[in-house]
């Protein structure tokens, strides 16, 4: 059943109220409304409540041996091409659809937001590397590394640029959404009775997986990328004059790192995280500022059709 459809016909009973039917419910932060249904479908599912207590310990014991082996032998196992075609099979085969649904839509979401960073900051003439992945198939473009080192590589480029001119972060006469998508182009994702796993359980499993596959520092890369998610807010949040922005980030203190081994949780904040940014931007697109006035600024111009 479509998860939407799953949580609005949830029957309510006032004396054992349904906990995620409430969360879908509740409007006080934005969110995709398929991405959100998704999201609280899987977070419901029984893998996740009988299967992630036994698998996350599992997991980071297996992370600590694998730092311990690396030490010795640090680049003996190293194939980002080999683990991408793993990874790609494992979401195939193992991954529920609703998890599919969100891995692959958060490329889509992380590329418009530094879209939206590099469209409203043009004289930077920062680049960027859009990932948009339409099918699992894609992953075995060595999508996840990709995901990291864009990150990273943005916010060299940008912050050289300004240095460079001499300049700071200040938001444009009029903001560009041109880039904002309301939708993404994901074909159908397996859903075979294999297909149970859901994304906190498939997030821990393939933590030490990726972290065997990868090079030392491309994998601490990729746990302290998440951290980043402060200063990319930060950036945002400059831009629209919308300094509250910053409070729907969870993954702070990219310079205080944490260690590996919350990588797998700390990676599901920074999911909840992108897709409550870019759902802002598509509020901000469409012009639907009233529950977004307090942390707005009065000032504040869209430059979209559909806001005029």
């Amino acid at each position: 059943m479509d998860p939407i459809e799953l949580l609005n016909n949830q029957p309510h009973d006032p004396r054992d109220p349904d906990p995620w039917v409430a969360l879908f419910l509740d409007r006080s932060l934005p969110m995709h409304e398929r991405t959100k249904a998704a999201l609280l479908v899987d977070q419901r599912s029984r893998s996740r409540q009988f299967l992630l207590p036994v698998v996350r310990p599992l997991a980071r014991m297996y992370i600590v041996l694998f730092q311990v082996m690396k030490i010795f032998i640090p680049n003996r196992f190293t194939s980002s091409k080999w683990l991408h075609r793993l990874l790609a099979w494992g979401l195939r085969v193992w991954v529920s659809p609703e998890a599919n649904f969100l891995i692959l839509r958060h490329f889509h979401v992380g590329s418009e937001i530094l879209d939206f960073i590099a469209r409203n900051t043009k004289e930077l003439n920062v680049p960027t590397s859009p990932i948009r992945p339409t099918n699992l198939e894609h992953v075995k473009d060595e999508i996840f590394l990709n995901h990291d080192l864009n990150l990273f590589n943005f916010v060299i480029r940008l912050n050289r640029a300004l240095r460079d001119q001499g300049k700071t972060l200040t938001p444009p006469t009029r903001l560009d959404f041109s880039g904002v998508s309301d939708e993404f182009p994901l074909e159908e994702l397996p859903d075979r009775w294999t297909n149970f796993l859901d994304l906190q359980s498939a997030i821990e499993v393939f933590t030490p997986v990726y972290q065997l596959f990868l090079t030392d520092r491309d994998f601490w890369r990729a746990s302290n990328s998440l951290q980043l998610d402060e200063t990319i807010a930060i950036y945002v949040a400059t831009l629209l004059q919308a300094p509250g922005l910053v409070a729907l980030v969870n993954n702070r203190h990219p310079m205080v790192p944490l260690t590996t081994l919350r990588a797998g949780f700390r990676l599901m904040l920074h999911g909840l995280s992108a897709e409550s940014l870019h759902a802002f931007l598509v509020e901000c697109k469409h012009g639907r500022m009233p529950q977004l006035a307090r942390i707005v600024a009065p000032n504040f111009q869209p430059s979209s059709p559909e806001a005029a």
